[in-house]
């Protein structure tokens, strides 16, 4: 990885070379011990530019392959992974009294997640470093993410669920071939037995909030929207948190754009957490550590009561000059109606949950009117029609009769 330069721990700020197996800084230890990847901006800007990206026709991720730490010649996995739209959302920012928001679509993503992007550089390193297996912890998205990244390159995959995991994302799980363990237990619980797992059979660690290389895979998802918008920076990028990693994925990039110099200035971020899930945000305005949670919301893919990185994602909403708020599941489902009814996208309650913030967040003053605004919806609604369900009235049931029709539909002509 001739782009890369090494890794350093955020905590301590020791640095290493990148080597099989290192994932972690081994003097802070894991759960402190962080590690962010540091790149060779001469290089990235000698093998790519704003330029040669007008007449790049790759209509995915890989586009940005000098910013991301794979190899930089040779075959990558075969799914389409990224490009997604990024709408300009006029009539959901008229209801919300804003000038500019856009809408980042990220739910066409093979499996229907953000989180393909991480689980693409997961099996292009696994596959780099000889691994036969792969094997993450996950509350669904990331689980169906890489069980169809591993499919679609012939590795096995080993996943470990919380009980509650949504059965569509099972669902996915078993089509795709993987091994699917449900631990009876917390999605704490799914992560640690995990953990053991990959440790005794020596699979390859697709966890994000411990893998470092797997946020650089979900920052692809801003290097689009940048791209997306003529690399005019945004005032706020809003993030839907569960782990953090995604946030912090999410302010890498801009981070990067700006040391390579090809954006003048970086966006305030705001995180956005369900109230009965909210660890990071306590933490965020206590100015304290992260403490535990319990996991009590519909929004099963960020409800992470014990975050495994935290301080990625807080320092991501410190340094951006951002903030974070908290949301109840009804105004999460109120949000999915407004972002269907409004702009035809169709999000699951994790991936609408930062539209639910950021909602909050215009009514409370803290994003004002005519700042532009992109959110990102991280996940596709039909991950979880139940909830989807819940959210929405009941269809009109009537027998084929025309007159009764026109009764039922003269109050909505």
């Amino acid at each position: 990885m001739s782009n890369v330069v090494g890794l350093h721990c955020i905590n301590c700020g020791r640095t290493y070379q990148p080597e099989v197996g290192l994932y972690t800084c081994p003097h802070c230890g894991e759960k402190e011990g962080i590690l962010d990847v540091d790149y060779d901006y001469d290089y990235i800007n000698k093998a790519i530019s704003r330029e040669s990206l007008r007449e790049n026709a790759e209509p995915s991720m890989w586009r940005y392959r000098p910013f991301l730490p794979v190899n930089q010649v040779g075959e990558l996995p075969p799914l389409r992974v990224g490009w997604s739209p990024l709408y300009r959302a006029k009539r959901l920012a008229q209801e919300l009294d804003l000038k500019y928001l856009y809408i980042k679509d990220d739910g066409i993503n093979p499996t229907g997640s953000l989180k393909d992007r991480a689980s693409a550089i997961a099996v292009t390193r696994a596959l780099a470093e000889g691994a036969k297996a792969v094997a993450c912890a996950s509350t669904g998205n990331a689980a169906s993410s890489l069980a169809g990244a591993a499919a679609s390159v012939g590795l096995k995959a080993f996943i470990f669920v919380p009980a509650r995991a949504p059965q569509g994302k099972v669902a996915q799980l078993l089509i795709f071939g993987a091994t699917v363990v449900s631990v009876q237990g917390s999605y704490e619980d799914a992560f640690r037995l995990s953990a053991q797992a990959i440790k005794r059979w020596g699979w390859y660690n697709r966890n994000a909030a411990i893998n470092p290389y797997l946020v650089e895979g979900k920052k692809t998802v801003c290097l689009e929207v940048a791209e997306q918008l003529n690399w005019e920076v945004p005032d706020w990028v809003v993030v839907s948190v569960g782990d953090g990693c995604t946030i912090a994925g999410a302010w890498k990039a801009w981070v990067d754009l700006h040391r390579a110099g090809w954006i003048d200035r970086l966006p305030r971020m705001l995180g956005v957490q369900a109230e009965g899930c909210c660890p990071i945000t306590r933490a965020f305005r206590e100015g304290g550590k992260v403490r535990p949670m319990e996991e009590n919301t519909l929004a099963d893919s960020i409800a992470v009561g014990v975050p495994r990185n935290p301080e990625k994602a807080l320092r991501a909403v410190r340094h951006s000059g951002g903030t974070m708020v908290n949301v109840s599941d009804d105004e999460i489902l109120d949000a999915m109606r407004l972002l269907g009814r409004t702009t035809g996208v169709f999000g699951e309650p994790a991936g609408v949950a930062g539209l639910a913030g950021l909602i909050r967040a215009v009514k409370e003053g803290i994003v004002k009117a005519h700042e532009k605004v992109v959110c990102l919806v991280t996940g596709n609604g039909l991950k979880d029609v139940a909830n989807a369900i819940k959210a929405t009235p009941a269809p009109l049931s009537l027998p084929p009769d025309m007159e009764k029709l026109a009764v039922a539909l003269k109050p909505l002509l």
